[in-house]
């Protein structure tokens, strides 16, 4: 099991590093009071230079217009990405899109790769992934209300969703709805397109998150689903098989997501220690003399090493044995990865004191957005539990 970079993408990495301290990182402040929508000009003039250095859809294969890259060697780019809140966004390798796009390459028919996933892989469209219910614990993703009836030629869809995230705006939506209620529990439900402008799309609000509803890319939206019609051809893959995709898109998923967090921890102790080297609390004494900063920095340092290793572990296991053999460590990243997020973002804002309750740096919008780290993709608690009951049935205990 080898974590080591190789030197091409060594030179990529720093070369994207540098990049984004020149163009990315003084577009922050730009954000402060706006929302993404504000600024899509200047991402997309990002965009545009990103195409012309070839750094394009990093996660996504060659044949697809991307760079070709293992999932470990994109869990590296993710990290470096993830250290600024605009930058995914900017190379084409943003949630939800990133796991519709790869949804739409395996399982997508000749026609929808060419109606949806060729615009979304050019960067034309986005998309949104609409899957939770307020009704039903999204952790239960086989169990939801939403249904999708045959009629004719057409699925009508009747249903209740939120945080469909970054669907305003977006040109299409993947909805998980119950197309077959006798079947088994993980056989009823299926993966639809529907365009965004399908009559019965109801897009009822950006749901204000932490005081924030944002706009465009930082959106988690409330959908309603009212007689929607759509032609039985926007059928994403088998007919009762939306569970099963859905857990193929979420393991990758997740390493995106961790080596993301990952990105943001990295940041915010950049952030902590220079301010500790340089902020003084009296004459000639930095906030770094003093022994609690020294600890918070020593634990961050460790906390962060230890999570980037079992990233790399878990998207190791994923490229090499398969997803479903990697379940457990794609478990224990998620909930290991986000606690550590929480902690360093943390201990960062609290050494900056007033400062990093301000939009001046990007600590207070991360603490606003990513606390849902720990909910998302399915809270921690139930990670725990998943991860527990499969070590102790190698004891010879079956939890039910």
């Amino acid at each position: 099991m080898d974590f080591s970079i190789p030197k091409e993408l060594q030179k990529i990495l720093k070369e994207i590093h540098e990049w984004m301290e020149a163009e990315i990182y003084p577009m922050e402040r730009n954000l402060a009071g706006k929302t993404f929508k504000d600024i899509l000009p200047e991402l997309n003039e990002k965009r545009k230079a990103i195409k012309e250095k070839g750094w394009w859809l990093p996660q996504m294969p060659k044949e697809e217009g991307g760079m070709g890259l293992s999932l470990m060697d994109f869990a590296h780019v993710s990290e470096v990405l993830g250290r600024s809140m605009l930058t995914h966004p900017v190379f084409n390798c943003q949630a939800p899109d990133a796991g519709n796009m790869e949804i739409l390459v395996q399982y997508g028919t000749d026609e929808q790769k060419e109606k949806y996933l060729e615009p979304l892989l050019k960067g034309e469209i986005r998309s949104c992934f609409s899957m939770t219910e307020p009704d039903h614990p999204g952790s239960n993703p086989a169990w939801m209300g939403t249904t999708a009836v045959l009629d004719g030629d057409e699925y009508v869809i009747n249903g209740h969703k939120w945080f469909t995230s970054a669907a305003d705006g977006a040109k299409f939506a993947i909805v998980m709805a119950v197309t077959n209620p006798e079947a088994s529990r993980y056989q009823q439900a299926s993966m639809i397109i529907v365009p965004c402008d399908t009559p019965g799309f109801q897009l009822v609000r950006n749901i204000s998150v932490m005081g924030e509803p944002g706009a465009d890319y930082g959106t988690h939206c409330e959908i309603v689903y009212d007689n929607c019609r759509v032609p039985k051809e926007n059928l994403l893959g088998p007919e009762g098989g939306g569970f099963i995709i859905a857990q193929q898109r979420l393991g990758p998923g997740r390493i995106h997501h961790c080596m993301r967090w990952i990105g943001i921890c990295e940041r915010a102790f950049d952030l902590m220690c220079t301010h500790a080297a340089k902020r003084e609390v009296a004459p000639g004494k930095p906030l770094g003399t003093r022994q609690i900063v020294q600890a918070w920095i020593a634990e961050s340092r460790a906390e962060i090493n230890a999570a980037r290793l079992m990233v790399l572990e878990a998207a190791w296991k994923i490229d090499n044995v398969g997803t479903y053999e990697a379940r457990t460590e794609i478990s224990v990243i998620k909930f290991y990865v986000a606690g550590v997020l929480q902690k360093v973002l943390d201990r960062s804002i609290q050494v900056h004191g007033a400062l990093g309750m301000t939009d001046d740096l990007p600590l207070a919008y991360w603490y606003r957005h990513e606390r849902a780290a720990r909910i998302y993709d399915g809270p921690d608690e139930v990670h725990k539990v998943t991860v527990a009951k499969r070590i102790l049935r190698q004891y010879g205990i079956t939890v039910s």
